[in-house]
């Protein structure tokens, strides 16, 4: 049962069935009470007629055993002097008994205008009070029971007061009978009892299977997820549904997930292999050069040595920091610093370097990333310049431009995307240790995405490569 309720399926049905339970309880209670007082307003107006007709024809000065009152069984009727003493009763009627509220109104009445005589106060207060002849215009209501013939029923009454022409103050009770009501109830009631449970098995039903056909994708795609999950290809990819609703979205989503994991996978993977390729290489020459110098002192290239050791050293540091940034190292949001001093700092230590920048320019970020990249940047164009490596710093348009270019022979358009990628060399026939690893260009690219920059490459003006690192400047 744990299991079957964890579903978003039987989540769902029972959730609609007691949303409908609830708005039809709250619906039914409201029809019968509107029922009820339908009907109670109905026997009120009833018991009302009945109680001032009799009411009038004592007025008028009928007697007692004049007056045409109906048969007990449709509308028992008692008449009451001061005293709360029957006068005179309908046909077969054997007794009334009024609910306690009613029957306090009508005590209270009937003691205050017996205070009112005994005191003298009547002749004080004529305009509020009944003459002789007059029925009194207010009627009050109340449930009881009438007994009829020796069986007793429910009745809703209603009491007026009158004084006949010969001044005697009565109170007229008639009552209309309550069986049309409890039966018209009664059957509301049995009625609803029976289709309630009915209709919420029917809404259960529908609402689950709707939910069920709607979740089927869903559980296609999480079957899908798992066995991806089990065979570890990336390859493979979700099924869509031919919608544009949420699953459908979700579905588009999740492959789209995928093949990113599958291209970070890729990408990681090639990474890995040719990070062992390049410090094989380092490590291989160093170990051989330590090897003959363990055996042979005097034939130690210790000049060789070192240039092995800090060539693996800086491999090691680059390979650091791509892995900081692939594990989404952010620069600090509120640093900021002089974009203008770090170049002239950095070309001052270059000689032959030509430089085109304003005083200042502030930049937000990492001061270290962005040395690093142009570091990087002026170290590549050193390896392929002939002549000349000049840099220019500008503000343009709220960011820093910076450029570096040389008089080499640049970069053909083909290949101007994948020098940022890992480990690619152009100059292929070259030496190593000649070059790089290729990887500073990656890096460079790299950090300045994540300070919300570009790196691009294109021609000189003069021939050569040209490339362009754009900040967003600080504000």
């Amino acid at each position: 049962m744990r299991r079957r309720l964890g579903s978003v399926r039987a989540r769902a049905t029972l959730a609609a069935t007691m949303v409908v339970a609830v708005a039809l309880v709250a619906a039914g209670a409201a029809v019968l009470l509107s029922l009820r007082f339908t009907l109670v307003d109905k026997a009120d107006a009833e018991a009302d007629s009945v109680a001032r007709s009799a009411a009038s024809a004592l007025a008028h000065g009928f007697a007692y055993d004049k007056l045409n009152l109906p048969d007990g069984d449709e509308n028992p009727v008692e008449i009451l002097d001061r005293d709360q003493k029957p006068v005179v009763a309908g046909e077969d009627v054997e007794g009334i008994s009024v609910s306690a509220v009613a029957s306090e109104r009508l005590n209270s009445e009937t003691n205050d205008d017996a205070d009112d005589r005994a005191e003298g106060d009547h002749e004080a207060e004529d305009e509020d009070r009944l003459k002789s002849g007059e029925v009194a215009d207010e009627t009050w209501y109340g449930e009881g029971t009438a007994t009829v013939e020796g069986e007793t029923a429910d009745y809703r009454f209603a009491a007026v007061d009158v004084i006949t022409k010969g001044g005697v103050p009565l109170t007229v009770y008639a009552g209309a009978p309550l069986a049309v009501e409890q039966d018209a109830v009664d059957t509301a009631l049995t009625t609803m009892l029976i289709g309630l449970p009915l209709l919420l098995l029917t809404v259960s039903g529908v609402t689950y299977l709707v939910t069920r056909r709607a979740l089927r994708p869903v559980e296609g795609i999480r079957a899908e997820m798992a066995a991806i999950t089990a065979s570890e290809d990336l390859s493979r990819r979700v099924p869509e549904p031919d919608t544009h609703d949420e699953v459908a979205r979700l579905a588009r989503t999740t492959n789209e997930t995928l093949a990113a994991l599958e291209s970070s996978v890729e990408r990681q993977r090639a990474f890995v292999a040719d990070a062992s390729h390049e410090l094989r290489s380092p490590i291989a020459s160093l170990r051989t050069q330590l090897e003959v110098g363990a055996a042979h002192p005097e034939l130690l290239d210790l000049d060789g040595a070192l240039e092995d050791t800090v060539r693996l050293q800086s491999l090691a540091a680059d390979l650091l920091l791509l892995a900081r940034l692939d594990a989404g190292e952010r620069p600090p949001q509120d640093a900021r610093f002089d974009l203008a001093r770090v170049v002239r700092e950095e070309v001052d230590s270059r000689p032959g370097v030509a430089l085109d920048s304003v005083a200042s320019l502030e930049v937000g970020g990492s001061r270290g990333q962005i040395c690093r990249v142009l570091g990087n940047l002026l170290d590549n164009a050193a390896r392929h310049a002939r002549d000349r490596v000049a840099v220019t710093l500008r503000a343009e348009a709220g960011e820093a431009v910076l450029q570096v270019v040389d008089d080499g022979s640049g970069v053909p358009l083909a290949d101007r995307d994948r020098i940022f990628e890992r480990f690619v060399r152009l100059d292929e026939s070259r030496a190593r240790d000649d070059g790089g690893a290729g990887l500073g260009l990656a890096i460079a690219r790299d950090i300045a995405h994540r300070h919300g920059g570009t790196l691009t490459v294109g021609d000189a003006p003069g021939g050569g490569a040209l490339f362009e690192l754009r900040l967003p400047r600080a504000t």
